[in-house]
């Protein structure tokens, strides 16, 4: 999800897109771009390719990208409650199987609890372990925030524009493991001392992080996840679950509820009825008037 244009592509298709032309009706991408992209999911098993009775090429949403979704509610929520404004989320949402509109709600899979950052705990699972650092550039700044929205207003959009960027995440994943003073970060990740400072500003004025003195003389920082930066760990354990079950390898942590005592899968439920969500059970509402030729029903074609 960390390239706009995939991302872009894969929100049509929760949005009800099939064809090529949906999504650049849409997007205005070059077809070039937009054939590589599908390419690219193809091969990361997220879509299918088929052909209907009529010879028309189609794309199709796998059991895997079905499943991905539900990363992307966590991400809606997430983008609802912090990054809206004084604007009504760009959607609603409605549960089929009660009745009622609803917004997802993260809960312990043992003992059915909501679930916060400050009530988990984590060890070391059987694939734990290091790898070493990707070979990718240290670039300053990778796609623009308001490149996650083209087409659509979208709080999905707005939260993946914070953690798309490579060194962002990373600094995130370190500030839920404890990291909190730039050198401890710059040691963890092997950045470079102008990146790290640069995503560490951004964090700070996007309100994830808050920067607090521990030092006078000379002066020192620590960075400290915000209660909205504490938010962003539902949908970060939602992209760990759906990486355990879908990407090769036993899981490289095992998360335990402090507050039941057991270790738990993150279970994405209705706030209404509570029961687990499951995409084909989601339909949705437009708050905003959708682009010319967009698609517009349900939100995952049965």
């Amino acid at each position: 999800m960390s390239d706009a244009w995939s991302f872009l592509v894969l929100r049509e298709f929760y949005m009800g897109a099939r064809r090529f032309d949906q999504i650049q009706t849409v997007l205005h991408c070059p077809r070039s771009t937009l054939s590589d992209r599908l390419t690219r999911l193809i091969d990361a098993g997220i879509l299918d390719r088929v052909t209907t009775p009529g010879g028309r090429p189609e794309y199709r949403l796998t059991e895997r990208g079905l499943d991905l979704y539900l990363v992307m509610l966590a991400l809606l929520r997430f983008g609802d409650d912090h990054l809206a404004g004084e604007d009504a989320p760009p959607l609603r949402l409605h549960h089929i199987k009660c009745g009622h509109d609803f917004r997802p709600q993260t809960v312990c899979s043992e003992c059915k609890e909501p679930v916060t950052a400050l009530e988990v705990s984590y060890r070391d699972g059987p694939g734990a372990g290091q790898s070493p650092s990707p070979d990718l550039p240290q670039r300053r700044r990778s796609s623009k925030a308001g490149a996650f929205e083209r087409g659509r207003p979208s709080s999905v959009s707005r939260t993946v524009a914070i953690l798309a960027d490579r060194w962002s995440f990373l600094i995130l994943r370190e500030s839920f493991f404890g990291v909190k003073r730039y050198d401890q970060f710059q040691e963890a990740l092997a950045i470079a001392p102008n990146i790290l400072a640069n995503r560490l500003n951004t964090l700070v004025a996007t309100g994830i992080l808050a920067k607090h003195p521990y030092q006078t003389n000379p002066p020192r920082f620590e960075y400290r996840l915000t209660s909205t930066g504490l938010d962003l760990y539902l949908p970060l354990i939602q992209m760990l679950r759906w990486g355990d079950r879908w990407m090769d390898g036993p899981p490289p942590l095992i998360l335990t509820h402090r507050a039941c005592g057991r270790d738990f899968q993150p279970l994405l439920v209705c706030d209404h009825c509570h029961e687990p969500i499951t995409p084909r059970d989601v339909r949705y509402r437009l708050a905003y008037q959708p682009p010319e030729g967009a698609v517009g029903r349900a939100l995952i074609p049965s």
